[in-house]
C-alpha cells in the first residue's frame, strides 16, 4: 500500500507502549528507536553490538525519552532457548510487547546463483527469516496481552518481485512476506494484533552501499525521512489493517 509519508504523528502517539526493535544499533533501526522514544514508548534495543546498542540507549536518555532497555542477541547464533529466555525475561520486566519492528537483517552477496555459497545462503536465511519467525512465536504470548499491539517485518522491492543475483535476500523476503500473511491470517478476530509488511526503499544505509557501492547516497532518503510510516504503522491509528503490504516512501522513479 502506498508509503504515510506525510503522516503527521502526535507527540504522545506511543506513550505507555513498550516496543521492540531488532537491528537498534544503527541505521533504520537506529532511527526507528530514537523516533518512537521520541513520540513516548520505552523501546528495546535489540542487537548483536553492545557498544552500539549503548550509544542509543544514551541518545534517547539526552532526548528526554522513556529509559529504554538493551537487549544485546545475535541471530545467526541464537537458539530457540535464546528466544524464549528473552521472552522471560522481558515478561518479568514488562508484563507484555505492544510493538515488534523486525528490522535486522543481512545482504549476503550480490551474485549469481550458481555462484552462491551455502553457507552464506544458510546464514541470510537464519538472521532474515528463521530468526525473525522464532522470535515473534516466543514472543506472541507477550504481544498477546497488548491490548493493541502491532508487528512489522522488514521486507524489500525483491521480496515482492524477484530480482536476478538477489539470491538469499530475495528468497528470505519472500518467505518474509509469506510468513506475514500467514500469521496475520491466523491471529485475525482472535488478538488485538495486527501484522504487516514494510519495505523501507532505497534508504542511506550501510547495507544499501553495500549493494550499491556506485550509488550516490545523497541522491537517497535518510531513515529519519522514512519514519513517519514506521510511525503509523505502529500507533493506534493502523488498527484495522492487518495482512498487508506497505511502503515507507514512494516508489524510484
Amino acid at each position: 500500500m502506498t508509503c504515510k509519508l506525510d503522516y503527521q504523528a502526535p507527540a504522545d502517539l506511543l506513550d505507555g507502549r513498550i516496543i521492540l526493535v531488532t537491528g537498534a544499533g544503527d541505521g533504520i533501526g537506529r532511527a526507528a528507536a530514537l523516533t518512537y522514544a521520541r513520540h513516548g514508548a520505552t523501546v528495546i534495543l535489540l542487537g548483536r553490538t553492545i557498544a552500539k546498542l549503548e550509544k542509543v540507549y544514551d541518545e534517547i536518555e539526552q532526548q528526554g525519552g522513556p529509559q529504554p532497555a538493551i537487549f544485546p542477541l545475535n541471530f545467526e547464533g541464537a537458539t530457540l532457548k535464546d528466544y524464549h529466555d528473552m521472552a522471560e525475561t522481558l515478561d518479568k520486566e514488562f508484563g507484555r510487547l505492544d510493538g515488534l519492528l523486525h528490522n535486522a537483517g543481512l545482504l549476503g552477496r550480490i551474485t549469481p546463483f550458481d555462484q552462491y555459497n551455502p553457507e552464506l545462503w544458510e546464514q541470510v536465511m537464519q538472521v532474515n527469516f528463521n530468526g525473525p519467525v522464532w522470535m515473534t512465536q516466543a514472543l506472541l504470548p507477550l504481544l498477546k496481552a497488548s491490548t493493541d499491539a502491532s508487528v512489522i517485518f522488514t521486507s524489500s522491492s525483491v521480496g515482492r518481485k524477484g530480482r536476478a543475483y538477489w539470491g538469499a535476500y530475495a528468497a528470505s523476503k519472500f518467505a518474509t512476506e509469506g510468513f506475514m500473511e500467514v500469521l496475520a491470517d491466523e491471529l485475525d478476530n482472535l488478538t488485538s494484533i495486527r501484522v504487516n509488511s514494510l519495505n523501507p526503499g532505497a534508504t542511506r544505509t550501510q547495507m544499501r552501499k553495500n549493494a550499491f557501492p556506485a550509488e550516490d547516497p545523497d541522491n537517497l532518503r535518510t531513515p529519519d525521512e522514512i519514519m513517519p510510516t514506521y510511525l503509523w504503522l505502529m500507533g493506534p491509528e493502523s488498527r484495522g489493517h492487518s495482512g498487508e503490504r506497505f511502503d515507507a516512501q514512494p516508489p524510484r522513479k
